[in-house]
């Protein structure tokens, strides 16, 4: 069995680490906000190169209390993607603003920019990218966009830990980057696990009153927060996994660009696009199959896990049909038909790749 990650090969390497920190964390008997998480803020803020960085529950979390941080509210609209898990829109949705969905570029299936450019009302006090998959969007160019139209820029990094455009690390770009730490993603706790970066020393106050159930002080609430603690365990394992993130991510471009290598050229295949804007780390490896429900039942056939992100674009879910229903967006709707994901984690072997590609090659070439 070849399955999409293997997140049991990674915790083989890391094992006595991780054992010997749960015993200090045990024996500490400090569990919430305790030494670990500020020393994994303080060494995420100077990786990404922000001054500060507030961890959180989720990445779901991260983005409700970016967007709740900066006074993003009812009214206001916030422009994002459509091709992405419901979670960026959700958290438009929990402080009370509109998401607007436009479409993607075809190529590296994130936001539009010119779209986004066209978007922008009265209204708009955001745009929320999203770095789909690991490849980063063109920030550069955003950001002179938002400054243009004096509109906020918050990142979605959920998948793009490690990215960078131009020497700059994804997240350090918009006036907050949030992070998810799922299990899967390039940096992954054991639970679920988030993080907001943000250069704004006000907002980085402001998230850790809204993460602590609105307190500055102990037992005094100065506004309605939230419980988004994140715990000491998931701290520790996650500053384990910092040691070795660019290792973890060049393996990760090794596994996507042998997949390249094998792939291109096959008819009916599209290999993932590198723009050569900045540095793409391979959250997902997803390619365009024009028959894409016969490849992936060869991969299952012969054990190898496959995924689809995402069969349903956010505008045609059924909790946006009301809303939504009447936006076209071809280029998502097309990706969404013909997008299939390979397996692709750090530890993913040669002769695991070359199995995976020549199932491929043979359900393709019968």
């Amino acid at each position: 069995m070849i399955p999409m990650v293997d997140l049991k090969a990674q915790y083989a390497d890391l094992r006595s680490e991780i054992e010997q920190g749960f015993r200090e964390v045990l024996d500490s008997a400090q569990f919430i906000l305790g030494p670990n998480v500020q020393a994994l803020e303080e060494e995420v803020a100077r990786y990404l190169g922000t001054p500060h960085a507030v961890a959180c529950n989720s990445g779901t979390d991260a983005l409700h209390l970016a967007l709740a941080a900066l006074g993003i509210g009812p009214g206001d609209e916030v422009i994002t993607t459509p091709f992405t898990f419901i979670a960026t829109a959700e958290a438009i949705h929990y402080v009370g603003a509109t998401p607007v969905f436009v479409d993607i570029d075809d190529a590296t299936f994130n936001l539009d920019l010119e779209q986004v450019e066209a978007a922008i009302t009265e209204r708009t006090r955001a745009v929320l990218p999203v770095h789909l998959f690991g490849q980063p969007v063109d920030m550069p160019e955003l950001m002179r966009l938002a400054d243009r139209h004096g509109v906020l820029v918050v990142e979605d990094c959920a998948q793009s830990f490690g990215a960078a455009v131009g020497g700059r690390m994804t997240g350090a770009f918009g006036a907050a980057g949030a992070f998810s730490f799922f299990p899967s993603k390039n940096l992954g706790a054991y639970g679920d696990a988030g993080l907001v970066a943000t250069s704004d020393p006000k907002v980085a106050e402001e998230l850790r009153v809204l993460r602590n159930h609105g307190s500055r002080e102990r037992y005094h609430h100065h506004v309605i927060g939230y419980n988004s603690r994140l715990d000491e365990v998931q701290a520790m394992i996650l500053r384990a996994k910092m040691r070795r993130i660019d290792q973890y991510n060049a393996c990760r471009r090794r596994v996507a660009h042998a997949y390249r290598d094998r792939l291109s050229g096959v008819p009916g295949i599209t290999v993932p696009h590198e723009d050569g804007v900045g540095r793409h780390v391979y959250h997902q490896y997803t390619v365009l199959a024009s028959d894409r429900d016969a490849i992936a039942a060869a991969l299952r056939s012969a054990d190898i896990g496959c995924a689809v992100y995402y069969p349903v674009p956010l505008h045609k879910q059924p909790v946006f049909r009301d809303t939504h229903g009447h936006v076209q967006l071809p280029i998502s709707e097309k990706i969404a038909r013909h997008c299939l994901s390979l397996p692709i984690y750090p530890e993913l072997a040669d002769q695991q790749i070359l199995r995976v590609t020549e199932t491929i090659r043979h359900a393709v070439n019968g």
